[in-house]
C-alpha cells in the first residue's frame, strides 16, 4: 500500500500550446483520442479566464453544450486530477464557445502494469535485424516515453499483489493451512 502513495501521473496542457481557446480550428477531441489517460494524471487548462472558463458536465450536457456543470474553474489555470476511469467531460461556458468546438471528452483508464504487457515474441528465424539493436525490443525502452507508463504501474501492481498474498495468509490463519484458500 505504501507504494500507491508515492506515484505520480503524467500532465498533459490541454491542447499543448494552442491551451484552452475558441480561437483557432483546435480540435480537442482529436487531441485527446491521442491520449492515454489514466487515474492520477493531471489534465492543466491554460485560458485568458476573462473570456473563458472550465465546467465538468455530465456526457448528456457533453453532448447538446448545455453549460449545467459538475463543477467550474475560473483560474485560467485549472488543474484537474481524476481520480476514477471513466469519461471527464469538460466545455467552455462562454455563450458559443462549446458550440464553436470548445468541449473535450477525456477517456480516463486504470493504469495497466508493465508486467502486463506482452514481451516481444523471438524471431522464428533465432534472429532478426533488429538484433544488433536490443533496445528497439525492449518494452521498458520503447514505452518508457510514453506518459501512462510511470512508477505507478509498479506499485498498483505490487500493491495488487500483496493485497493478494495478505488475504491468503490471513486465510490460512483462520482456515488453517491452505483449506479453501486456494
Amino acid at each position: 500500500m505504501a507504494f500507491s502513495g508515492a506515484c505520480s501521473g503524467a500532465v498533459y496542457r490541454v491542447v499543448d500550446s494552442a491551451g484552452w481557446t475558441s480561437r483557432g480550428l483546435v480540435d480537442y477531441n482529436k487531441w485527446a483520442s491521442t491520449k492515454d489517460f489514466n487515474v492520477g494524471d493531471t489534465l492543466t487548462f491554460v485560458y485568458n479566464n476573462q473570456f473563458h472558463n472550465v465546467m465538468q458536465v455530465s456526457d448528456q450536457d457533453f453532448q447538446s453544450c448545455n453549460a449545467s456543470a459538475i463543477s467550474t474553474y475560473t483560474s485560467g489555470s485549472d488543474t484537474i486530477t481524476p481520480k476514477r476511469p471513466g469519461h471527464y467531460y469538460f466545455l467552455c461556458g462562454a455563450p458559443g464557445h462549446c458550440q464553436a468546438g470548445q468541449k473535450v471528452d477525456s477517456k480516463v483508464t486504470l493504469p495497466v502494469s508493465e508486467s502486463f504487457i506482452p514481451s516481444p515474441s523471438p524471431s522464428p528465424y533465432g534472429s532478426s535485424s533488429s538484433a544488433s539493436h536490443p533496445e528497439e525490443m525492449s518494452p521498458s525502452s520503447t514505452l518508457s516515453s510514453a506518459p501512462t507508463l510511470n512508477s505507478c504501474k509498479l506499485g498498483f501492481a505490487a500493491t495488487a499483489f500483496m493485497l493478494g498474498l495478505l488475504g491468503f495468509v490471513l486465510c490460512v490463519l483462520v482456515h488453517g493451512c491452505g483449506t479453501n484458500c486456494g
